[in-house]
């Protein structure tokens, strides 16, 4: 790896984290439920826009500096499978079974959507 990617991946993962940390604090404000849904946005928005990003990827629209700036940093920052696996969790410990399970299921399903549209974006460019 150049200096220039893991310097792009560090901008990227810079930007990531804190703009998951903002929209996942707002969410969760407005929203009053046991149900994660700041983490559930953030990992549905995440994906559909690492779908979009492989879509151009693959379609050559997309150089391996933006790759590692967007793909690699902004969504490995952005998106949070450790706080999903932890927020689930937590559900199960306190006994919510049947909203874990929609966790699991909804976030799971919906997220291979999102990505499944992103990719299709992308690759229609």
């Amino acid at each position: 790896m150049t200096f220039e990617l893991f310097l792009m991946v560090a901008i990227g993962g810079f930007v990531g984290a804190p703009s998951r940390y903002l929209i996942d604090r707002a969410v969760n404000r407005r929203i009053e439920s046991d149900l994660p849904w700041g983490t559930f946005l953030v990992n549905i928005s995440g994906s559909f826009v690492l779908g979009l990003l492989t879509g151009l990827s693959l379609g050559h629209h997309l150089s391996p500096v933006a790759k590692a700036l967007l793909g690699t940093g902004f969504c490995g920052a952005y998106t949070t499978f450790s706080t999903f696996t932890f927020e689930t969790v937590r559900l199960l410990e306190v006994g919510q079974v049947l909203d874990a399970a929609l966790n699991v299921t909804i976030s799971t399903i919906v997220g291979l959507v999102g990505a499944g549209i992103g990719l299709a974006i992308g690759l229609a460019f």
